[in-house]
């Protein structure tokens, strides 16, 4: 897959792992071999606040910050937070979300952000092992283990909901 930059937009709130999401993403992109960009707003994400993380990656990237209108993704980990972006994305971007997913958000709590991640990553030309190393780089190893199953769920998941559409 040949592409220039992809740019992609992960919006939630306080404590939801958009900050690690990002984290494992550009690292991923950085694994294999994009030039990789990003930059975060935190807002008051201590108390359950907006955070915003751009991330871009190509063969070359100049700028961390999306312009308006040329996002290829918008991951939303918190519904009100994504309402917020539409505006941001490309006519043919594609929201990801909890309720677009079926993802149940109860039961994966705090590895929604993973789990996303999985969905996600069946979408861009990143290989799986540079996903994978990317975890277990910037994930605790007291939560790896659960958070690579939860990733492979998001994968299967993707996976299935295109063979079925």
């Amino acid at each position: 897959m040949s592409i220039e930059t992809t740019n992609l937009l992960l919006v939630g709130i306080g404590g939801q792992g958009v900050l690690t999401a990002s984290e494992v993403l550009s690292e991923a992109a950085f694994r294999q071999g994009f030039d990789v960009k990003k930059s975060e707003v935190h807002g008051m994400s201590q108390r359950g606040g907006g955070v915003t993380s751009h991330i871009r990656f190509g063969r070359r990237v100049d700028s961390p910050l999306i312009p308006t209108g040329e996002a290829d993704f918008l991951v939303a980990f918190h519904k009100e937070e994504g309402d917020k972006y539409p505006y941001m994305l490309k006519p043919s971007g594609v929201i990801i979300d909890p309720v677009l997913v079926q993802a149940d958000e109860a039961a994966l709590g705090r590895a929604l952000n993973t789990y996303l991640l999985g969905v996600l990553s069946q979408c861009l030309p990143i290989e799986t092992s540079a996903w994978l190393e990317a975890l277990k780089t910037c994930i605790k190893a007291q939560y790896l283990e659960s958070n690579l199953k939860v990733f492979h769920e998001g994968r299967q998941s993707e996976s299935q909901r295109r063979n079925a559409g």
